[in-house]
């Protein structure tokens, strides 16, 4: 598990298909499983294994906003575990245009997990010291780099509807 600078905050990152490590990230955080993780991808075909059917005006709504700051609510493959989905039908993936993460997600070859770096409850970390701090031996590295300059999480969006849920 890494800790990684994202658009707006600094983030806990793992193997999005590895159960255990994404159950990992779940107990350094304390975060329920039932509220799921957001995925992140290097491309919408990239993140096609975890996903369902597409509807092309779904692909299209993805497309247009990717790389960017938004997260789409999509259905997922039946593959998908709930550690991931926090036992829903759906799953939050988004492709990012933060530099480092993206290059992180192309050079891995597989989607990650990224959740917000912080103990579930707590405000997020601010500076890699912080993580260190909080975080210790239990985690991986840090991954050098800069916050992409968001004030605000990355906006939610149901890819079915075009409904903002965030």
């Amino acid at each position: 598990m890494l800790a990684c600078p994202t658009e707006g905050v600094w983030g806990l990152a793992c193997d999005a298909r590895c159960e255990t490590s994404v159950r990992r990230v779940l107990e350094l955080k304390g975060r329920d499983a039932n509220k799921g993780l957001i995925v992140i991808a290097a491309s919408r075909l990239g993140a096609q294994p975890l996903l369902a059917a597409l509807e092309p005006a779904w692909r299209s709504r993805m497309d247009s906003a990717w790389p960017g700051p938004v997260t789409f609510i999509v259905p997922a493959a039946r593959s998908v575990s709930a550690t991931l989905t926090g036992g829903r039908l759906t799953l939050a993936v988004r492709v990012s245009a933060h530099p480092v993460l993206a290059a992180l997600v192309a050079g891995l070859d597989r989607p990650i997990v990224s959740t917000s770096a912080n103990r579930s409850g707590e405000s997020p970390l601010k500076t890699p010291a912080a993580i260190r701090r909080a975080f210790g031996p239990e985690l991986d590295g840090i991954v050098a780099g800069r916050l992409g300059g968001r004030r605000k999480p990355s906006a939610i969006i149901d890819v079915r509807t075009g409904r903002r849920l965030r």
